[in-house]
């Protein structure tokens, strides 16, 4: 690992010199690329010079305690060797993570399918709970989202809504969202207030960006009707709505967002592309298609990666066996902890492997 971050840094320090070349910087495009490959060495490279001065105090420590004869310099001596040795070790394990294979469809934007599971119109209305819950999360990162598709009950509860969220990172925040969400609550239609269990599913996909996704016309049956949502007369009048099938996979996207055709054939061939970019994927990786497969599955109340408890405040991931008791604060956006324990434990696994 050691030689491999010498490499790097001289790697970073080569870049630091081209991106101040005042021939490099007639280059706009050539520029730009080496100031996206040097900010991606930066943190690394910064993590190895602090490792590199912790490994130096250290050593001297060491030497300084072979020639101190005072008890007290000897005491601060051997406190200074303690905590060296102990931040080297926690500096070492950030420098794993830093090396750890970079996920490339993070920092795209994600699109994320919603539908209402196991438990009627209550699995509709935690449906639409939980897109108010991703759309308020999306707000606190500053991400923005962009409508796709929607199929609502009377009750305002959601059969089906898929939604993009936009903004760097987006999917490495949403990523682990796919699975099945069980909710645990009394319904307001319950008068014997007992508790029923629900559930609701959630599928995550990158968008397809800079990929080679080719899509041949004559693979696609395109039908355009009227929009079922909001809209007044137009809804009534314009068959705005655009829905897609590829058929080589039986893979079907729909789009009534927008007031023009055009526009809600273009979100949806992007959409289309995103879920295409994910089957191709999954046929190419029997392991990832496993696990999307183990993710999302059918909806069923014994499938879950995550319990939303009501009566006792609780939200419970199953995957990480972390329980936090703020379900109200969950609910209105406040994922952080979650997530970040999620990508933790992410890393420990990938890590795992690499030992």
């Amino acid at each position: 690992m050691i030689e491999k971050l010498k490499a790097l840094k001289v790697k970073f320090l080569e870049l630091t010199e081209k991106t101040s070349d005042p021939e490099v910087l007639k280059d706009q495009e050539t520029w730009q690329k080496y100031c996206k490959e040097r900010a991606e060495l930066e943190p690394i490279v910064e993590k190895f010079d602090e490792y590199t001065k912790c490994e130096k105090d250290l050593a001297e420590s060491e030497e300084m305690q072979k020639i101190e004869t005072d008890p007290e310099m000897l005491a601060l001596l051997e406190e200074v060797w303690q905590t060296s040795k102990k931040r080297l070790g926690e500096i070492e394990h950030e420098l794993k993570v830093l090396l750890l294979p970079k996920d490339e469809d993070d920092d795209k934007n994600v699109i994320i399918e919603i539908r209402g599971g196991a438990g009627g119109d209550e699995a509709a209305l935690f449906a639409a709970e939980l897109k108010r819950m991703y759309g308020l999360y999306a707000d606190s990162h500053r991400f923005t989202i962009e409508e796709l598709d929607g199929n609502y009950t009377e009750g305002g509860g959601v059969k089906e809504a898929s939604f993009m969220v936009k903004g760097k990172g987006a999917f490495s925040k949403f990523k682990f969202e796919s699975g099945v969400h069980r909710v645990q609550r009394v319904p307001e239609t319950e008068s014997q207030g007992r508790v029923h269990t629900s559930t609701a599913t959630v599928a995550v996909l990158p968008e397809a960006t800079n990929v080679n996704i080719e899509i041949n016309e004559k693979d696609l049956e395109i039908v355009t009707y009227r929009s079922g949502g909001a809209g007044g007369q137009h809804v009534n009048k314009t068959e705005s709505a655009i829905r897609i099938t590829h058929k080589p996979t039986g893979i079907i996207v729909a789009c009534q967002d927008e007031r023009s055709q055009v526009k809600n054939k273009e979100k949806a061939l992007n959409w289309l592309k995103a879920k295409l970019y994910d089957y191709y994927q999954g046929q190419a990786d029997a392991e990832y298609a496993e696990k999307r497969k183990t993710q999302v599955g059918t909806g069923d109340r014994s499938e879950k990666i995550r319990t939303y408890n009501f009566p006792q405040n609780r939200v419970t991931d199953h995957r990480i066996n972390l329980t936090l008791y703020n379900l109200t604060n969950f609910m209105n956006g406040d994922l952080d902890e979650m997530v970040q324990a999620l990508q933790v434990a992410d890393q420990q696994a990938r890590l795992a492997k690499l030992d």
